[in-house]
């Protein structure tokens, strides 16, 4: 299969390409570079640089390089950033999901797997969380996600689209060639391994004063290369599944302050550690119902264990320590 990934070039755009290409199917990589990073794009892949809201350049993409289908990952992704300029966010999310949508059906491509993302229900009524529960998010980004995601079944219907979403929840680890490197990083773990590793000063925990046992928020932790393989089981079966949406995470939560201490265990040492205020658009609790998944996708989580999500991170952070760039 020829499959086009959008976001190649970022965190876990780059690991789908990557297990694609080690299951023998070609990848037209393609990503603007606002956030990836060209070291992260698999040499093997086809590489395009390309904005989703450049409608002409989407359709020349489609045009230069046939493709049998589509893993969509590029987006907008800062929670906080997205309440404070939600217009960015839709922009990114929403307008530039359309023009890929408008390419693919354009070039007869009926094939998609769209990266969602846990932020599409917001404040949870009950936890885990099932794909059937109400949606009401609580930031721009979860907000731009769904509307995209509202526009499927329409497209579904006018245009024969087969498409199956993923709602993830937390992605860390790392594969030995691709890592976490955001500029600025706002993901809990890597930039606690950057306290870690002595740089940047101590790490700030933001909001410690939740509704939870420990006061911080609870979160899901799923690992990159699931995500990743997830993604190629979807587009193995996204004929006979199409239109389904699918959580994927271990079922399993952890407030932030056990991943701090998780954290120091991997590294050996305690993380220096500041309370900051909470920052705004973050659920108290999100936790996944990953069972449909498990039964119709085939998927289950494969290193489901906190402290070897860390440690891969880690073993990538200190071969990578300045990032991409480093």
């Amino acid at each position: 299969m020829r499959v086009l990934v959008t976001g190649a070039a970022g965190y876990i755009g780059s690991v789908v390409a990557e297990l694609l290409l080690d299951a023998g199917h070609q990848v037209v990589a393609l990503d603007d570079l606002r956030h990836g990073h060209a070291a992260a794009v698999d040499p093997r892949a086809c590489f395009v640089r390309c904005d989703l809201l450049d409608a002409a350049g989407l359709a020349f993409v489609f045009r230069a390089h046939p493709v049998d289908a589509v893993a969509h990952l590029a987006a907008e992704a800062l929670i906080a950033e997205s309440v404070r300029d939600p217009g960015r966010f839709y922009r990114a999310n929403a307008i530039g999901g359309l023009n890929l949508l408008d390419a693919m059906v354009a070039s007869g491509v009926r094939r998609l797997v769209f990266s969602s993302t846990a932020a599409v229900y917001g404040e949870p009524e009950a936890v885990p969380i099932p794909e059937d529960a109400p949606k009401r998010p609580v930031n721009a980004y979860g907000a731009s996600k769904l509307a995209f995601e509202r526009a499927l079944p329409w497209y579904r219907r006018a245009h024969d689209l087969c498409y199956v979403t993923l709602r993830y929840f937390n992605a860390c680890g790392a594969t030995s060639a691709h890592g976490e490197d955001h500029r600025p990083e706002t993901h809990l773990i890597p930039a606690l391994l950057t306290a870690a590793a002595g740089e940047g000063g101590p790490f700030a925990l933001y909001g410690t004063d939740y509704d939870t046992p420990d006061g911080t928020c609870i979160r899901d932790y799923v690992h990159v290369a699931d995500i990743a393989r997830a993604h190629l089981l979807a587009l193995e079966r996204v004929e006979r599944l199409g239109g389904r949406a699918y959580n994927l995470g271990n079922g399993a939560g952890y407030s932030n302050r056990e991943v701090v201490a998780a954290v120091g265990r991997v590294v050996g040492r305690p993380i220096p550690v500041v309370a900051a205020a909470r920052r705004p658009g973050d659920p108290a609790r999100l936790v996944a119902d990953a069972a449909r998944a498990r039964a119709e996708l085939g998927w289950a989580p494969t290193r489901p264990a906190l402290a070897d999500m860390v440690a891969d991170a880690w073993v990538w952070r200190r071969r990578h320590a300045g990032g991409y760039g480093g």
